[in-house]
């Protein structure tokens, strides 16, 4: 296998690849638009959520429109490679450049707007403790999403234990705690128990914490990523060159 036999095999199989996650990622967005029951679905529903969240919420249009173009990608860079068509290299080509633009214009947008992401998040913390206090004990689905949602992060509370102060689960239960906050217990827990439960923190610090632990890993994907599209995008160039002069 030569030289140029070389990059049409690593340019199928690369593209392979991608023609398989957008598959995947259009999965999971058609399933979080369809799934009404979905915590984004819920995160729409609290009572004074800011209206900013509502562009968060249309996350599943974004993992549609992504899978959609990794698809249209992924499909562009085996067939012009396996059928040696110059029009879908060079097709290939400009689309990766323009999504390899979108996201270096993407970083730069969230490191100069990143305080406005911050007011953002503030005013969500405050709908959802407004919601926990209102609905959590009373209200099924408000419930048991938050349960599900502290049971999967080992989390109490979206800031802390506190936020259930004054909910109906807490006058209900004369002012306890749920047994998420109190790890160790399969039972409701009072304000001691709570206090002494430091290894439980909210949800929010919680994933915040997770973000900032693994910063590095996400940077390196983000520069990974970033490295195989430059490579896509000289080997598509390669094999247009190649082909266009007929030299493969």
């Amino acid at each position: 296998m030569g030289c140029f036999g070389f990059l049409k095999t690593m340019m199928v199989a690369f593209n392979g690849i991608i023609f398989l996650a957008g598959a995947a990622i259009l999965g999971v967005g058609i399933w979080v638009k369809v799934d009404s029951g979905s915590i984004l679905g819920f995160l729409g529903k609290i009572e004074g959520a800011p209206e900013e969240l509502s562009q968060i919420l249309n996350v599943g249009y974004l993992l549609i429109a992504i899978g959609a173009l990794l698809l249209v990608i992924g499909f562009l860079g085996c067939c012009g490679a396996v059928r040696e068509s110059k029009c879908m290299l060079l097709l290939f080509f400009i689309i990766v450049l323009v999504v390899f633009i979108a996201e270096v214009a993407g970083a730069v947008v969230i490191l100069v707007f990143r305080p406005l992401a911050d007011e953002l998040f503030a005013k969500v913390g405050t709908a959802a403790v407004q919601n926990i206090k209102k609905d959590y004990g009373k209200n099924a689905d408000v419930t048991g999403l938050w349960d599900t949602t502290m049971s999967a992060l080992k989390c109490c509370g979206f800031y802390n234990a506190s936020d259930f102060v004054g909910s109906p689960y807490y006058n209900d239960k004369n002012k306890q705690y749920p047994p998420e906050c109190c790890p160790g217990t399969n039972s409701s827990c009072n304000q001691t128990q709570a206090d002494s439960a430091t290894t439980i923190t909210g949800c929010f610090p919680k994933i915040k914490q997770l973000v900032e632990d693994n910063t590095v890993v996400i940077v390196g994907v983000a520069l990974g990523i970033a490295a195989l599209e430059i490579c896509a995008m000289a080997v598509s160039m390669i094999l247009f060159c190649r082909i266009k002069s007929g030299s493969g």
